[in-house]
């Protein structure tokens, strides 16, 4: 029923009539404002006016009060809790009740507390506690089917300081997990003092704590009442005056200790066998959502540090430009492994910065600036200088403020050095073939991960990798440099033309290589007749380059003993093996006689060169009628066709036709739609222009084309 100078809206609480229970609703200074007609009955020495009785003075021993105002903070902070307390009855005995404080709000805002007090937990009958156990296995039931769900640990953080600690009635709780063989770390915390997180984020395991001794012993740990904490821990933190009862709980798995789950409890907190038991299914289900979610961590980091080596591969095979692909690797560990990372390469037995990376842009230039002001001591232990030495690895498990002081060169340099937040930090060496190259260096800072030789082991897979990739620049540009000088060295001069012919010719490598295996030239037979050829060597590199001028001068040897292109065919067929050539090469011949207006063509698996007529028609020679050179003995055979004064013929290697997802066919018509267009020009402003309009820009291939047109008489 309402009470007598309290405010009207007090009578939305009247259904609390109907309840078994004793209920209660208080001010925030734990006024009592309304109390329900079984509290009224159980409890008539609060008498008819209430409005100068607080809830804990009138109903709770002094021994409770410092409990309970902890009880009325967490309530008034929009917390329910719910737990047992010693409760005054009429008779003046003392009896403990279950109590259930829950904040009493009104638009939108709480304004008070309701406690409901079941009076009749101090019943001894089978038929309350079964009741009891009933509700408790329903809250943990409850709790167990959340962690079970649980994605991540900070949602069974939550669900442990929230919903597992109002489940058993704790007011402070905490969740500490095992970081490494000294280190604990605090994940979560619920009450306590102000700052104590941030006091407690690690601690060594050894330090006399709760968390340190469960840690150790893997044992449960309860301690009742003030005095018993204070014995076994005198320089422990309190985390709220007044009694209080304490339960540490060991999160065990297959044998080792993973965290600690610690709850404190308001006033002297009796366990009787059925709440340890409690105590033990909660932790264990606590144990189990945490080595889930640890596993399942392990495997998404297992897999992304898989597509991280296979993009990183990517990257390292594709360009030859080694300092920019190390740019984009430093690029891809930022931030799943790393919020800094940075690459130096040895250069004339310097290191040289090639790539810094952060997630913030601002952060990179202002490490930059840091680094120009403040240049490391290239011959000091333990550094980028000492890794780049000795080819060792050094891992950093935790960046003390210590190692920054010793660091700095003053104190301005530690200002900035503590600003980058550098946390942990992993520095490989990039090996191979026995030479250093250059470090790359990881450093967590916002992440506030730690690195493990787990992690050191993965950078260094990674270090393998890239040291390799520079290697192989550095080889493949000397072995480059070479097999360029011999393409360029068997590439044909047409500049001084011949004879009575207009002449033209196109190549263009592939863009990483500039080695190739096409080949082409033309040779005057002399009495007016030309003989000219176009051939490609599958492959590139020096290989290819040398097949190529092996064939080629094979070529001119054939032609000033026998120029007929059957007979040139064959001869190479047989020179292929005899001699155990395995390079496949195809290529087309021509003849060209001005006096017969006759070209006679002879191919070996090669697309098949294009007339444009005069006339402005367009015309192809049949398709290739022999397979590549030295695939079979065979008689090669050759075709005959017309050409005269004014006809141009254009051969070419399938680079110029060939396109993705295309059949070749398709290229070969747009190349013949494109011809009478260029007929105006000429041929060395012609060719290029053709080439330019059919070839497919978005691939990497040789393309190589010779054009021939009699001369004007």
């Amino acid at each position: 029923m309402p009470i007598p100078g309290v405010p009207s809206w007090i009578g939305d609480l009247d259904h609390l009539n109907g309840l078994g229970e004793a209920a209660l609703a208080t001010e925030a200074s734990g006024q009592i404002i309304f109390a329900n007609l079984t509290a009224r009955r159980l409890y008539r020495f609060l008498g008819e006016d209430l409005t100068r009785v607080t809830l804990a003075s009138s109903m709770l021993p002094e021994t409770e009060h410092d409990a309970f105002s902890e009880i009325m903070r967490q309530a008034l902070g929009g917390t329910r809790w719910t737990g047992r307390l010693d409760v005054r009855r009429v008779d003046g005995s003392l009896r403990p009740a279950d109590v259930s404080c829950t904040p009493l709000r009104r638009d939108g805002s709480i304004v008070g507390v309701v406690c409901v007090v079941d009076d009749a937990a101090s019943a001894t009958g089978p038929g309350h506690e079964a009741r009891r156990l009933e509700d408790r296995l329903t809250r943990l039931a409850r709790v167990a089917a959340d962690l079970g769900r649980a994605e991540d640990v900070q949602t069974v953080t939550d669900i442990v300081i929230s919903q597992a600690a109002d489940a058993v009635g704790a007011t402070v709780a905490t969740l500490s997990m095992v970081v490494d063989d000294d280190t604990i770390a605090l994940v979560g915390m619920r009450g306590g003092k102000d700052g104590a997180p941030d006091r407690w984020a690690t601690f060594s395991r050894h330090l006399p704590t709760p968390a340190g001794d469960v840690v150790r012993t893997g044992e449960l740990l309860v301690l009742t009442g003030r005095e018993a904490i204070q014995a076994r821990y005198p320089d422990l933190e309190k985390a709220t005056e007044g009694e209080r009862s304490m339960v540490a709980l060991p999160l065990m798995m297959v044998g080792r200790t993973l965290g600690v789950v610690t709850l404190s409890f308001p006033g002297n907190r009796e366990l009787d066998l059925a709440e340890l038991e409690f105590f033990g299914i909660l932790a264990d289900s606590c144990a189990q959502a945490l080595e889930r979610i640890r596993a399942l961590d392990d495997a998404k980091e297992q897999s992304a540090r898989v597509r991280f080596l296979a993009e990183a591969a990517t990257e390292l095979s594709r360009n030859l430009d080694y300092e920019k692909t190390l740019a984009k690797v430093a690029r891809l560990a930022v931030p799943t492994f790393a919020d800094w990372c940075a690459i130096d390469i040895v250069e004339d037995g310097r290191l040289h910065r090639v790539a810094v990376e952060h997630v913030d842009p601002a952060k990179v230039k202002f490490a930059i600036e840091i680094a120009e002001r403040y240049p490391s001591d290239p011959g000091a232990p333990g550094g980028v200088g000492e890794v780049m030495r000795t080819g060792r690895s050094n891992l950093v498990p935790e960046v003390t403020d210590e190692m920054l002081v010793a660091g700095a060169q003053d104190k301005e340099h530690l200002r900035l050095a503590r600003a980058l937040q550098l946390r942990s930090a992993i520095l490989v060496p990039l090996v191979a073939r026995g030479r250093v190259h250059g470090v790359i260096t990881w450093v967590a800072a916002e992440s506030d991960r730690r690195y493990t030789e787990a992690d050191v082991a993965f950078a260094e897979d990674l270090a393998r990798r890239c040291a390799l990739a520079i290697d192989n620049a550095e080889l493949h540009s000397q072995t480059m440099e070479a097999a360029a000088r011999l393409q360029h060295a068997v590439l044909p001069d047409l500049s001084a033309g011949v004879p009575g012919w207009e002449l033209a010719s196109y190549y263009s490598p592939a863009g990483r290589t500039e080695v190739g295996g096409d080949f082409f030239d033309a040779l005057d037979l002399g009495k007016g007749r030309l003989a000219l050829f176009v051939g490609d060597v599958m492959g590139r590199g020096v290989a290819a380059a040398a097949a190529m001028a092996q064939t080629r001068a094979s070529i001119r040897a054939f032609v000033a003993v026998d120029p007929t292109p059957a007979n040139l065919l064959g001869r190479l067929d047989l020179l292929f093996n005899t001699y155990g050539m395995t390079q496949l090469v195809t290529m087309v011949y021509m003849v060209l006689d001005p006096a017969r207006n006759l070209l006679v063509a002879a191919n070996a698996g090669h697309p098949p060169p294009v007339i444009l007529r005069d006339d402005g028609r367009t015309e192809q020679l049949p398709l290739a009628n022999g397979a590549p050179l030295g695939i079979a003995s065979v008689e090669r055979a050759s075709v005959s066709i017309e050409f005269q004064a004014g006809d141009t013929v254009m051969a070419f290697t399938d680079g110029l036709i060939e396109r993705r997802k295309e059949d070749i066919d398709v290229g070969q018509q747009r190349l013949l739609e494109q011809l009478p267009a260029f007929g105006r020009y000429s041929l060395e402003e012609a060719l290029p222009k053709i080439i330019e309009a059919v070839r497919d820009h978005t691939r990497e291939d040789d393309v190589a084309a010779l054009a021939v047109r009699q001369a004007e008489r």
